[in-house]
């Protein structure tokens, strides 16, 4: 597979606009082409981080909905072994680099797939970086 694994981050200018970044178009790009790799959890975390848009009065009710109907065309693939992982190599990355078990699947899995990890979450880059895995952006 070409592609990327998708941190649940990235999505946040896709749900609020105003939250522009310039790594909107390569992630869009990739999620519509179908090479987005993610971990079983991640629409959950898009999910919340929806909702909690909406509850901090950055997006209403009915944009939230407008943003899932868009969001039903994605074409992203859903890694299986992310719970298998779970409690082995996933566990462990968390444990090295301080991350959350659910940060630590996006890493586990960029390095299992050896796909760049799209993130905009800190923490989880420098982790990244410490395994030498490829980020986006840049």
């Amino acid at each position: 597979m070409t592609g990327l694994v998708v941190d649940a981050s990235v999505m946040g200018p896709l749900i609020v606009p105003d939250e522009g970044d310039d790594l909107v178009p390569a992630v869009l790009n990739a999620l519509l082409a179908g090479e987005a790799l993610v971990p079983l959890h991640w629409r959950l975390e898009v999910a919340n981080l929806a909702r909690m848009a909406v509850r901090k009065g950055r997006l209403t009710d009915q944009a939230l909905v407008a943003v899932f109907d868009d969001f039903r065309d994605l074409n992203v693939s859903v890694d299986p072994e992310t719970d298998r992982l779970a409690w082995g190599d996933s566990l462990e990355l968390s444990r090295r680099h301080d991350l959350t078990a659910y940060d630590a699947a996006y890493l586990e899995l960029a390095m299992r797939a050896d796909l760049p990890l799209a993130t905009l979450d800190r923490r989880l880059r420098g982790a990244a970086r410490a395994e030498k895995v490829e980020l986006l952006p840049k």
